[in-house]
């Protein structure tokens, strides 16, 4: 079977122990990214199994439709990055499982980037490399409250960091998982407005939908603290477009930590986050993990094999089954 796996950065693939899954099959690897619907064309034209890490990569009815030997395309996660639908007319299916529990690692980067925000890490680290020492007085945490806008499979786990840490945490979301929260014991905000006025860090933790998107308005984060440190590893999408940026500048939040963005990975270098002081930017690395990677490949390939084999399973469009089989 013709492999094609794209956006693989680090090119770490090929040396992942799950990679031995398909090491038989014809295999083709790209190690930059591209939308151009030409040379993704040219790229794809002999594959039949196409494997996408996370949502790195757009997949849309144009290209679907010149791929006229496409059979599968495999990837973790949900699939926004898809046209399932152009996908089930032209027969190719699409597989996608994981496993039900939260991203450990990218809890463990929320942690990582609130704590070295708040204590000024990075500037403390490029004072003592210049010849200084100490550049600027950090804040502990500990008794501070921490504000968990989102309260899935991720944003609990957070707040039990939040809990460990001696901070108080304060939850914001649907009422179903408010309700959720009470039964664990943390607080709810009694209003959206609450909550962003009493929180000292703010992590948001939801999926990026329709409902979400711009959740976050320019309203909210005047209502922060100039203390406060705003923290975002789940999608730079909600967020409504340029107020994070126009908030900082305004005092309000006083700090910011941010793993994603919204053009991904073809941030331009004068992004405005990339040259403030007062914020963290890391390149969308809390899912990017080795052992994370290992899981979630292992998983890719199997769906694969899966399906030369006959037995496809974590089917996306069941229907493009009838198709394929007709074709």
């Amino acid at each position: 079977m013709n492999i094609t796996i794209l956006d693989d950065y680090l090119d770490f693939v090929r040396h992942l122990a799950s990679f031995r899954k398909i090491a038989n099959h014809n295999i083709k690897i790209f190690n930059d990214h591209t939308e151009d619907i030409q040379v993704m064309a040219e790229r794809l034209k002999d594959t039949e199994a196409l494997v996408l890490i996370r949502e790195r990569t757009p997949i849309g009815a144009p290209l679907i439709e010149r791929l006229r030997k496409l059979r599968i395309i495999s990837q973790h996660g949900p699939v926004p990055n898809i046209d399932v639908e152009a996908c089930t007319r032209r027969g190719v299916i699409v597989c996608s499982g994981h496993k039900n529990q939260p991203s450990y690692a990218t809890a463990e980067l929320t942690w990582c980037l609130l704590i070295a925000a708040m204590r000024k890490l990075p500037q403390q680290i490029a004072s003592l490399k210049a010849g200084r020492w100490q550049s600027d007085l950090g804040t502990a945490i500990r008794g501070k409250t921490l504000g968990v806008y989102g309260y899935g499979r991720l944003g609990s786990v957070v707040a039990t960091y939040g809990k460990t840490f001696g901070m108080k945490v304060l939850v914001w979301a649907r009422e179903a998982s408010l309700e959720r929260a009470r039964l664990d014991g943390y607080d709810t905000a009694t209003s959206k407005r609450s909550f962003f006025e009493e929180s000292d860090v703010i992590t948001l933790h939801m999926r990026l939908v329709a409902e979400t998107r711009g959740i976050v308005t320019s309203d909210d984060l005047a209502n922060m603290k100039k203390t406060a440190l705003l923290i975002n590893t789940s999608r730079a999408g909600l967020i409504a477009h340029g107020v994070l940026e126009a908030a900082l500048k305004n005092g309000r939040p006083g700090m910011a930590a941010v793993d994603v963005f919204e053009d991904e990975p073809m941030l331009d270098v004068h992004h405005p986050l990339l040259s403030m002081d007062n914020v963290i930017c890391t390149p969308h690395i809390g899912y990017a993990e080795r052992d994370h990677f290992e899981s979630m490949f292992s998983t890719i390939f199997d769906q694969i094999l899966a399906y030369a084999s006959g037995k496809p399973f974590n089917v996306k469009n069941p229907l493009a089954l009838k198709s394929a089989k007709s074709s």
